[in-house]
């Protein structure tokens, strides 16, 4: 049997490597072993990333409805309770955008609630 020699696969595995890590400083990009293991963390870091930016973002949106609401003379905690009772189903990315860009709609929905 004809021996097979790897040759053409390591290059490739190689080079996609090497484009990942096209943008990075000094021999991070060039050198093999360098952004093998920079590639490696930086597809560490996007995943945790990704999930992190879900948990940033709750935290911003109840943060403005938090705001909103206590200038109508409520809190976060008691608008989202009578939001619950009145079967009023939306979520907190459209209640801080709503509490943005109309702030009078958002007084009566938080008029209602009281």
């Amino acid at each position: 049997m004809a021996r097979v020699k790897g040759a053409m696969m390591t290059r490739k595995r190689r080079n996609k490597i090497l484009k990942l890590a096209g943008g990075y400083w000094g021999s991070k990009s060039t050198h093999f072993k360098m952004a093998n293991q920079a590639v490696m963390k930086s597809l560490r870091y996007a995943y945790v990333g990704r999930k992190r930016k879900k948990r940033e973002f709750r935290q911003l949106w109840i943060a403005r409805i938090n705001a909103a609401a206590k200038l109508n003379g409520t809190n976060y905690s008691t608008f989202m309770h009578g939001l619950k009772l009145k079967g009023i189903d939306m979520n907190r990315k459209m209640l801080s955008e709503m509490a943005i860009h109309e702030p009078e709609a958002f007084a009566t929905l938080v008029a209602s609630v009281k």
